[in-house]
């Protein structure tokens, strides 16, 4: 999965971690595809995006050009 000039990519973790809070890998593709990304700290991202009932927060890291997605969760509203 690409975004803008950055290439995706999902550790295991993340993968293990957002099926275990029950958050759809749709979901997950949708909130980096068209979420927001804000950028915090040196080489750090975050991609948000609202639902009906809850938010997904993709928390990320940038490595060239290369973002690794740590880890995933859901908030409710």
């Amino acid at each position: 999965m690409r975004k803008g000039k950055y290439k995706i990519v999902i550790t295991r973790h993340a993968f293990v971690r957002a099926m275990q809070r029950h958050i759809h890998p749709d979901f997950v593709e949708d909130t980096l595809q068209s979420g927001k990304m804000k950028k915090f700290g040196k080489n750090r991202v975050k991609f948000e995006k609202r639902f009906k009932q809850f938010t997904v927060i993709c928390v990320d890291e940038i490595t060239g050009n290369r973002i690794k997605i740590a880890t995933i969760e859901k908030r409710r509203r």
